[in-house]
């Protein structure tokens, strides 16, 4: 479980600072946002490295669920080598 907080602001911050520990471990110059969507229920992880922008989101079944880190992080990894191979 990513979070356990209840409201949204709380949980989002509580995955930025999650997603920023394993954003540093993989590339220290990736910048890391998240914010609460309520109207889908799911995060959304902005990932910023120079002029390259790469959004998605984290269901909140994926951070609220108990054995869901390491999905979690494995998403987060690709997602910022993916960030790294933007034209």
């Amino acid at each position: 479980m990513l979070t356990d907080k209840n409201g949204e602001a709380a949980a989002a911050r509580d995955i930025q600072d999650w997603a920023i520990k394993i954003a540093g471990q993989v590339d220290q110059a990736v910048d890391v946002d998240v914010s609460a969507e309520t109207d889908s229920s799911t995060y959304v992880i902005r990932l910023v490295s120079g002029a390259r922008v790469l959004i998605f989101r984290l269901s909140e079944s994926q951070v609220r669920s108990d054995g869901r880190e390491a999905e979690c992080a494995r998403t987060l990894r690709r997602k910022i080598e993916d960030l790294r191979n933007l034209l």
